[in-house]
């Protein structure tokens, strides 16, 4: 695992209303010397806890009592609106895209969406953790693929893109730096830096800042839906 994760003083309000999935998933994070400062069922508990502890990320299911639809979203895209600082990761069984469109629609920093199966992926969840709470944003690699290769968006947007260009943006939107998606590919980080420019210019996002700008590579593929 990962060294030094304890001191980066993440702390979590947790929702999931499978008391087994919730509890692991506590246990994993308090190894890790993050504190969970709440553990709760549905989205009303959650709301609450956030605003009681105000923590640096809150997990939550997408689906959760009374309907076990959306009321995970919902609490979720509220603690974005209310409390912008706290990063949200949720976690779903199966790719809904609806659901990151809404969630990724949020301008606030720390937005994540990831499927439970990569729970078991334990680093990887971690790091996930991390970077959320800080402000990143990480979306599962087969909610991106859902995401990016809709027929209605291949039409429309991917044919602007060379197979570099969007297996480039696949990796920007999972989260990945630029070092880490030279590493992953295997070109070199001027190669990358290159391909990420071509991509905002050909998605004709602006602005300076790189960060707002990736999250809006993604999004500019949900609009075009």
């Amino acid at each position: 695992m990962t060294e030094n994760r304890s001191e980066s003083m993440v702390d979590v309000v947790l929702a999931d209303d499978s008391v087994l999935l919730r509890e692991g998933v506590r246990s994993l994070l308090e190894d890790e010397g993050i504190a969970v400062r709440a553990s709760v069922g549905d989205g009303e508990q959650l709301l609450m806890e956030v605003e009681r502890h105000r923590p640096s990320l809150a997990i939550v299911d997408v689906r959760m009592p009374p309907t076990h639809t959306n009321e995970g979203l919902l609490a979720a895209l509220r603690i974005k609106r209310d409390h912008p600082e706290v990063g949200v990761l949720m976690l779903s069984q199966h790719v809904a895209r609806e659901y990151a469109s809404d969630l990724l629609s949020s301008d606030a920093p720390g937005i994540g969406y990831l499927l439970k199966d990569r729970i078991t992926e334990i680093d990887g969840f971690l790091d996930a953790v991390q970077r959320v709470a800080e402000g990143g944003t990480v979306i599962d690699p087969a909610v991106v693929r859902s995401l990016l290769r809709a027929p209605e968006q291949q039409q429309r947007v991917v044919s602007r893109l060379t197979s570099r260009e969007l297996e480039v943006l696949e990796a920007m939107a999972e989260g990945l730096s630029n070092r880490g998606i030279a590493e992953r590919m295997f070109l070199s980080l001027s190669t990358v830096e290159k391909a990420i420019s071509a991509i905002f210019d050909k998605l004709e996002l602006p602005g300076d800042e790189q960060t707002s700008r990736r999250v809006q590579a993604v999004l500019r593929y949900l609009d075009d839906r």
